[in-house]
């Protein structure tokens, strides 16, 4: 029977080859037995079950419930409707993946009214938003939009544009919400206000966009449980691109290993999501492998130059890795070194696996974000790093294609850590004059008395020294 490691030693390094063995690889049975760098991988007693195979998202009951929590908060502060406008709240609550760009989309939530949706967004959304939660969806032709041009109805005009902030209050004031309080996620600029006092001039405007991030910043388990079932994707991804660096060495480029770690992954992933090539299944799915490099490119956090390079001996290689199921994962890094190192890249390596642990030991409910980022710095700033710290140790996990999101691992944060807070953990260090950077990326999250980074790859010498 044929393992991993031997697929990945027949694989070539062409796309196209590396693009077929890579879905063979990824169709082995999860029973095959481990092999290669996957028998290196470590278990944790804390992580939480992961989702199941054949629940790749949340359910429609589950956003349902959390838009009646969101109602609940915002009634408390006297609100008599919710209309969300940012795509981060416009996924998070209402479960339909879409993007507005330049097309401004919005979603009213009526406090007292338990089970609807009502919509006011771009033709081009239309189906995507009639097959999945709407109550009533008013539509607007494109952006920019002409009064009465819906060539989509066959009224096919031009020319005076349609301010769509104006347009959609209007519709709220068809609605009876003319003297009613309004509950906006983003605070209004001074000409959004002036439109609002103009077109509903009785009606009262409040920012709730803290209550909307607040409800993002805590899992909920259903949440959890998907973003754990994303980290074991990144497990055998990681493992494998591993091994694509040990069997090719000095043949590979890293834009070759970032390749094939993300056909592997994104075969690895469909061969369990379920989809019928219609909307709502298989969404928010990511696999990244576009910011793997090697050499000097490492020693630079954010560096701004194409990755083509050879992996060579005595050199770094930074496979990064993104991942999303069902809008749920985050930041899977790991730095490795290709013997022979030198003792800077050594002693550089120690620290930053010394960090990593003291932000695992300290990042638990009722610590202070800001104190956590200062145990790191004093860390590193004993150790002599102090040149080499560029950003802050780590950020909260956003949902769905957000990224980063409050609260922040930082100096400047005293947000008190609670239990279902998830963040990154990544204390880099860059040193660009001898061409050497670490910064590894895990998902943290902060249990009832702990908190337990959620992927199984260790931060060791056995894993991260490779010598080919």
């Amino acid at each position: 029977m044929s393992t991993r490691r031997d697929f990945v030693r027949r694989m070539g390094l062409s796309l196209a080859a590396t693009a077929a063995a890579s879905a063979d690889l990824a169709a082995l049975p999860p029973s095959a037995p481990l092999d290669g760098s996957e028998k290196l991988l470590v278990p944790n007693p804390y992580h939480p079950t992961p989702a199941p195979v054949g629940v790749d998202r949340l359910p429609l009951t589950w956003y349902k419930a959390t838009c009646q929590r969101l109602r609940l908060a915002a009634k408390a502060r006297g609100v008599d409707a919710i209309l969300l406008q940012t795509d981060p709240n416009l996924v998070y609550f209402s479960g339909c993946f879409r993007g507005s760009g330049e097309r401004t989309t919005w979603a009213l939530l009526m406090v007292d009214e338990p089970d609807t949706l009502y919509w006011y967004a771009p033709s081009i959304d239309r189906d995507l938003i009639a097959s999945w939660w709407s109550t009533e969806n008013h539509s607007y032709f494109c952006y920019p939009h002409a009064e009465g041009g819906f060539p989509n109805r066959g009224e096919n005009r031009r020319g005076n544009r349609v301010d769509l902030w104006a347009w959609v209050l209007t519709h709220l004031a068809d609605r009876g919400l003319s003297t009613k309080t309004i509950g906006l996620d983003r605070e209004l600029t001074p000409s959004s206000q002036h439109t609002f006092s103009r077109i509903l001039p009785q009606a009262r405007q409040v920012d709730i966009s803290d209550l909307c991030l607040a409800m993002r910043m805590i899992r909920t388990p259903e949440e959890i449980a998907l973003i754990q079932r994303a980290y074991r994707y990144f497990d055998k991804i990681h493992a494998f691109a591993r091994d694509y660096i040990l069997e090719h060495g000095t043949n590979a480029t890293d834009y070759q290993v970032g390749q094939a770690l993300s056909s592997y992954g994104i075969n690895l992933m469909m061969r369990d999501v379920q989809r019928d090539g219609k909307p709502h299944s298989a969404v928010g799915i990511e696999v990244t492998g576009n910011y793997v490099r090697a050499g000097v490119a490492t020693a630079y956090p954010h560096p701004n130059q194409f990755f083509h390079t050879k992996l060579q001996r005595g050199q770094p290689v930074y496979v990064n890795c993104d991942i999303l199921l069902g809008g749920f994962g985050g930041e899977g890094y790991r730095n490795y070194i290709i013997t022979p190192s030198t003792p800077a890249h050594d002693r550089m390596w120690q620290v930053v696996a010394e960090t990593v642990q003291i932000m695992v030991e300290e990042t638990k409910p009722g610590a202070v974000c800001s104190e956590i980022a200062q145990k790191v710095h004093a860390h590193q700033i004993k150790a002599g790093m102090q040149d080499f710290i560029y950003h802050r140790p780590g950020h909260g996990q956003g949902t769905n294609f957000e990224g980063h999101q409050p609260p922040f691992l930082a100096l400047g944060d005293d947000t008190v850590v609670q239990e279902g807070m998830t963040f990154s953990v990544e204390p880099g260090l860059y040193d660009a004059q001898r061409g050497i950077g670490i910064n590894p990326s895990d998902r943290l999250l902060v249990q009832p008395n702990r908190g337990v980074l959620l992927s199984s790859i260790p931060f060791t010498k056995e894993w991260s020294y490779l010598t080919l």
